[in-house]
C-alpha cells in the first residue's frame, strides 16, 4: 500500500508538471488501490475467521471445564446428601427404638399399677369383709364393743 501511495504521489507530481499526462495511468493506479483494498479486506476477514474459531474453541473448553466442575459439585452434593440421609436414618432409628422402649416401659408400669390397685382393692375389701364379719359376730353374740 505504501508503494502505491508513493507511486500516486509521483504520478500526481507528473500530472501537474506534464501537460501531455495521460489520466488513464491514474485510473490504472486507482484500480490497483482497489485490488489492494480487497486483498487487505480478505486478509482481515481471514484473520477474523481464525480468531473467531479460536474464540469458539476457547469457549467450548471453558464450557467443558464448567460442566466438569458442575458435575463434580453435584457428585459431592449427592454424597453429602446420602451421608446426611444415612445419619438422619440412624438417628431416627435410635429415636424410634428409644420411644418403643419408653412405650413398653409405660405399658409395664400401667400393668403394675393396675395389678397393685387391684390388690389394694382386694386387700381393702378383705379387710372390710373381715371387719364386717367381726361386727356381725359381735352383734349376733350380743356383745357390745367396749368403746
Amino acid at each position: 500500500m505504501e508503494s502505491l501511495l508513493s507511486q500516486f504521489t509521483l504520478l500526481s507530481d507528473q500530472a501537474l508538471l506534464d501537460k501531455n499526462f495521460d489520466p488513464s495511468t491514474i485510473e490504472d493506479l486507482m484500480k490497483l488501490f482497489e485490488v489492494e483494498a480487497y486483498k487487505s479486506w480478505a486478509a482481515m476477514e481471514l484473520e477474523y475467521h481464525h480468531e473467531s474459531q479460536g474464540a469458539e474453541i476457547a469457549l467450548q473448553e471453558a464450557e467443558d471445564q464448567l460442566e466438569s466442575a458442575m458435575e463434580a459439585a453435584m457428585d459431592e452434593f449427592r454424597r453429602f446428601e446420602e451421608e446426611m440421609e444415612r445419619v438422619a436414618n440412624t438417628e431416627l432409628n435410635s429415636l424410634v427404638s428409644t420411644a418403643e422402649g419408653a412405650r413398653m416401659m409405660g405399658n409395664l408400669m400401667e400393668k403394675a399399677a393396675t395389678i397393685a390397685s387391684k390388690r389394694y382393692i382386694e386387700a381393702a375389701l378383705s379387710s372390710a369383709t373381715a371387719s364386717m364379719k367381726s361386727a356381725w359376730k359381735g352383734i349376733s353374740s350380743n356383745r357390745v364393743h367396749p368403746s
